[in-house]
């Protein structure tokens, strides 16, 4: 199924026929039908047989469920070289314990980590990833730019968010001295990368969106001031925030409140946030966000990794706030798989408040149109409509896992991960028949193993 295009260049149309479509549209429509993408555009949507078209690559959608693009909306890609390490940790052992070993990172690892990262997610259905780099050794190099050209080599529609770090060890908080950075070279360096990267044009591949990491590392003025620069420059913001009750402590110890009520304070509330993970929030702060439209990137395969705890979802929704789906950093969830994280939501929010807390229909909506909206991107993915692009997936359930589910909604969010038949972003082939077709998986695998190798062996 190796994309096709005319003499010159231009894509032909992709029509995808026989597959159950779930839209997620307005109406939530759901049929066997087709979809017509022209360049990186959805042109068609519909029940039955597709208009004839006399130049376009055909695809067979028969046993197959079609959906929208997965959006990823908190990862740290460069951990990607560091899993498998401190399994058996809560979350402040396990920052101190690799923070010596992520001190060692630079351009070519960072590149490497980023490139397994995004495959992986591309494998699971992911389309759009939004990914939090705060980590920042001297003499490390662009790393920024190693992961955004890691994006565009694998294919993904790119949202990284430059993260930072200005209070150490030696300052009251949890890293190391080596990986911080001066708040006004933090600002700097910021505003640099939405000059140079963020395209906020319809349609855009790459947006940055401002992210000083977490209460615990970042000093109040650092909050403060990046809020204010990312408001004056139109992007979005994002943190870690209410991930444990360690967090909870430190915050009630340093500031003589919870997370969100620091959060509040220093100007971190809107629908231009978003907070990754967000477990420990209280009746009225959930209803804050939900009235604010403040997003929750909920990651609960990496909670459950560290026992940070379970996020209510059930309740964040019914409050009316924006949650999305993140897999976060590969060293604290080794699968880094989107689509195991849709599962996920279904299985802990029952396991957390009952079997009707989270349907398998609202979870696909968390990895789709909610990730969506916390990047502030509805109104271009997270649906099959027309006018909306082309960032689709299409799941092979006639196999042996998933035949004989007569729900093709339930066999993919309950049943055993599908092969990816064909995994679309902008229009292109990413994925087709399972394999990554942008990039080399096997040079990729062997390098993210030698990688992992010298960074150990640099952090002794």
């Amino acid at each position: 199924m190796s994309e096709q295009r005319r003499p010159g260049g231009t894509a032909r149309a992709v029509v995808i026929e026989g597959a159950t479509v779930i839209t997620l549209d307005p109406a939530r429509r759901e049929f066997v039908g087709h979809v017509v993408v022209h360049g990186n555009q959805v042109i068609a949507v519909g029940p039955g047989p597709a208009p004839a078209s006399e130049d376009a690559r055909v695809v067979d959608g028969r046993g197959c469920l079609l959906t929208p693009g997965f959006v990823n909306t908190h990862q740290h890609l460069y951990q990607w070289v560091t899993r498998g390490l401190v399994p058996d940790a809560g979350l402040f052992r396990w920052l101190t314990t690799l923070y010596p070993a992520w001190a060692g990172i630079d351009e070519q690892s960072v590149h490497v980590a980023a490139q397994g990262a995004l495959a992986q997610l591309a494998l699971t259905g992911c389309t759009t990833a939004a990914d939090h780099h705060y980590v920042f050794p001297r003499d490390g190099g662009d790393l920024l730019g190693a992961e955004i050209r890691a994006a565009a080599e694998v294919g993904l529609r790119f949202h990284p968010a430059r993260g930072s770090m200005d209070l150490s060890e030696k300052d009251g908080g949890l890293p190391p001295d080596s990986v911080v950075q001066d708040r006004d070279e933090i600002l700097a360096a910021t505003e640099a990368a939405i000059d140079r990267w963020h395209d906020p044009s319809p349609g855009s591949m790459l947006r940055i969106a401002v992210a000083p990491c977490s209460p615990f590392s970042v000093t109040t003025d650092l909050l403060r001031e990046a809020a204010e620069l990312a408001r004056r420059r139109g992007v979005r913001l994002h943190t870690h925030l209410a991930e444990t009750t360690d967090e909870s402590d430190w915050c009630a110890e340093h500031f003589n409140c919870t997370p969100a009520e620091y959060a509040e304070e220093v100007g971190w509330i809107g629908p231009d946030v978003w907070f990754a993970h967000g477990i420990h929030f209280t009746d009225p702060e959930i209803k804050q966000l939900g009235r604010t439209g403040t997003g929750v990137a909920h990651c609960p395969s990496s909670n459950a990794r560290l026992g940070a705890g379970i996020a209510r979802v059930a309740d964040l929704r019914a409050a009316g706030a924006p949650v999305g789906l993140g897999v976060d950093g590969a060293a604290s969830n080794e699968a880094g798989s989107l689509l195991e994280e849709v599962r996920h939501a279904v299985l802990f929010a029952r396991a957390r408040g009952g079997p009707e807390a989270v349907g398998v229909r609202a979870a696909l909506e968390l990895a789709t149109l909610g990730g969506a909206r916390l990047l502030g991107r509805e109104d271009e993915i997270g649906s099959i409509e027309t006018g909306k692009l082309a960032d689709l997936a299409l799941w092979r359930l006639d196999t042996l896992p998933h035949a004989g589910i007569a729900d093709p909604v339930a066999a993919l969010v309950l049943g055993a991960p599908p092969p990816l038949e064909l995994l679309l972003v902008n229009g292109r082939s990413v994925v087709e028949r399972n394999t990554v077709v942008t990039i080399d998986q096997s040079v990729v695998a062997t390098e993210v193993a030698r990688t992992q190798q010298a960074l150990l062996a640099k952090a002794g």
